[in-house]
Order: C-alpha cells, then sequence, then structure tokens
C-alpha cells in the first residue's frame, strides 16, 4: 500500500492521530543503554511499546547521523516495517535542492532508508521537488507554517495581499499534488494559521509539530485542523513520550504518555 491508504489505515485502525518522533538524544537513554546499541534498543522499545496507539513515526534524520548512527536508523525502519507493517514511517530530513541532488536525497529517503514519506521544504521550487513528487507511493511532507516562533520571519511576509505560507498551501494543493501524495507541514504553535490553511488544501493530511514542550494546544489544534471525518492530522510528539521516565521502565511509560496524548486528542475528534 502507498503512504496515504497506509496512513488512512492507521487512523482507524488505532483510532489515533498521534505520530511519534524518534529523535535520541545523547545522555537521555536510559541507565544501561549506550552506543548504537543501545539507541538502536531504546527506539525500538519504544516502537513497540507504541505500535497499537500511534498513525506514524518520525524518525529525524540529524539525530542518528550526529552520532554516526545512520545504520542503526535503517535497522529502526525495517524494524517497523517488519514487526508493525501498518504504520507509515516518515522520515524527518527536511531536505531541499535540486537537480542530481534532489534525486539523490530522494533516493536516500526512499531507497536507502525506505521511508514511507519524508519533510522536504519546498522553498527552491517545484523543481526541487519533482523527484519526491513522482514517487506515487510515497508521501511527500512540505514545510508550510512551521512551529518554530522565528518561521514568521519570512512565512508571514505579505505576498499579493496573502502571507507567503498560504501562498505555498495553494501552489502545493494546485499544481504539485497530482499524484495525491502532499502533506503540509503545520505547527500546533500557530493554531488559527493551521486552520487557514486547512481552508485551502481540503483534506491533504498536515502533520502538526509542537504540542507539549512548544507549549502547543491540542484542543485549539483539533479545531482548527481536523478533517470533517475526525482525522487528516498527523499530531507529532517526541520528547513527552520518548523521556517519559530515564529507568528501566521507560517503554511502559511511553506506552501510557502515548496513549494518553491519543485519548486526549480523541475528545475533540468528532
Amino acid at each position: 500500500m502507498n503512504f496515504m491508504t497506509t496512513l488512512k489505515d492507521a487512523w482507524r485502525r488505532n483510532d489515533s492521530l498521534v505520530c511519534v518522533g524518534l529523535d535520541p538524544e545523547p545522555g537521555r537513554l536510559p541507565a544501561g543503554l549506550s552506543g548504537n546499541e543501545g539507541i538502536f534498543t531504546f527506539c525500538r522499545d519504544i516502537v513497540d511499546a507504541t505500535a497499537g496507539l500511534v498513525c506514524a513515526y518520525k524518525p529525524q534524520i540529524a539525530h542518528f547521523a550526529a552520532q554516526r548512527a545512520e545504520g542503526v536508523l535503517e535497522r529502526l525502519i525495517a524494524h517497523i516495517h517488519d514487526k508493525h507493517p501498518g504504520i507509515p514511517v516518515i522520515l524527518d530530513a527536511k531536505r531541499g535542492d535540486i537537480g542530481s541532488t534532489a534525486k539523490h536525497y530522494a533516493a536516500e529517503a526512499f531507497e536507502r532508508y525506505d521511508a514511507d514519506a519524508v519533510t522536504l521544504n519546498p522553498y527552491l521550487g517545484h523543481d526541487s521537488i519533482a523527484p519526491f513528487l513522482e514517487r506515487a507511493d510515497k508521501g511527500v511532507i512540505l514545510l508550510c507554517r512551521t512551529s518554530n516562533p522565528g518561521g514568521k520571519d519570512f512565512q508571514a511576509l505579505d505576498c499579493g495581499g496573502e502571507p507567503l505560507y498560504i501562498r505555498v498551501a495553494e501552489t502545493i494543493a494546485r499544481d504539485w499534488n497530482g499524484n495525491g501524495n502532499c502533506a503540509l507541514v503545520t505547527g500546533a504553535t500557530w493554531p488559527e494559521e493551521l486552520g487557514r490553511v486547512r481552508r485551502v488544501v481540503g483534506e491533504m493530511p498536515l502533520l502538526v509539530p509542537g504540542i507539549g514542550a512548544q507549549g502547543g494546544d491540542v484542543q485549539a489544534v483539533m479545531t482548527n485542523g481536523k478533517t470533517a471525518n475526525g482525522t487528516g492530522l498527523m499530531i507529532s510528539s517526541s520528547r513527552a513520550i520518548l523521556y517519559a521516565s530515564a529507568g528501566p521502565d521507560f517503554a511502559d511509560l511511553a506506552h501510557r504518555a502515548a496513549d494518553e496524548m491519543r485519548k486526549s486528542v480523541n475528545l475533540f475528534r468528532i
């Protein structure tokens, strides 16, 4: 199945809009776990404990590459596909380049890592995204209105009477989504702007970071971002789930944190 079909099935089967970010931090692994094998064990156990509660996993490539653990990332994604095949994997890479480099980035995401989707920066234009869009079976998740405070420096600039992020959303929905495999990144920290994006793109999925440590509000996100059938969102949480415990019970408490988030989100789905 392609990314969009798998995502929709996960929304339904697990009754969940929760996406767990897999961002292993140096020095935050539980006691007894270290090095590349410790990173793999930590992330694998989090995945195995939460797989029935989520709609997607989102490993952040820099958290692995900075620790010379790209091989761990490959193993982790292979484990998810093998043991939890109904849960799509989003490679959080935010790539953006042109020509042969864009083609290699696409091969990296979809061939080397076997990700189901990848996050990308659209600001170099359509030709930088074309090698990804051509893969109709894969998800192409483009930055639109990001959760960080500095996002407004460019994304909120007036562009012919509308902010730039709205022009980005319009262009992607109208011109780039011919294969129906596009989604957008819209931060939980800007719920009203998330709502503006939703009205522009219809039922296109939105990846929503910023809940928890960044201060995003679940109710506001759901009110502004959900589709008519109560889906359409991948609400991402990383630290609150990954580091729910620093002890040997880390996987059990990650399960509890993911379940609590799922229940919190589901209160506002109808």
